[in-house]
């Protein structure tokens, strides 16, 4: 899957634990794109099965989009934690696991997951 679309998928995801009902509008505005490019990537995302828009044009995610969403969210928490971890500034962390989370491999991300817990619960 395109960054990009894990990227909608990640967005829509964080937005529906703060909003009650989800539209495309709040999307652009998190996001701080055009709303011709979200409806575009939505249409995709609809089509492909990660979510489904009700009559009223509100969004939500699909099970396989839930799914894919909060694999995509761990893989950022794990790696934003990893970075703060290590001494990374909170906002070079954030960034970078924004980057890193679309395509880290599996075998790296599990180092990393099992790395953080471990320092948590030494905590």
């Amino acid at each position: 899957m395109q960054k990009s679309r894990e990227d909608y998928l990640e967005t829509i995801l964080i937005l529906s634990k703060r909003l009650p009902e989800l539209h495309a509008v709040d999307i652009a505005n998190e996001l701080k794109y055009a709303k011709p490019s979200i409806t575009r990537a939505l249409n995709i995302l609809k089509a492909s099965g990660y979510l489904k828009i009700d009559n009223n044009n509100h969004i939500k995610l699909t099970k396989k989009g839930l799914i894919k969403a909060e694999a995509i969210y761990e893989r950022h928490q794990f790696i934003t934690k990893f970075w703060l971890l290590n001494g990374i500034s909170p906002e070079a962390a954030e960034r970078d696991a924004c980057l890193i989370e679309h395509d880290i491999s599996a075998e790296t991300f599990a180092f990393i997951k099992t790395f953080v817990l471990a320092r948590e619960k030494d905590k």
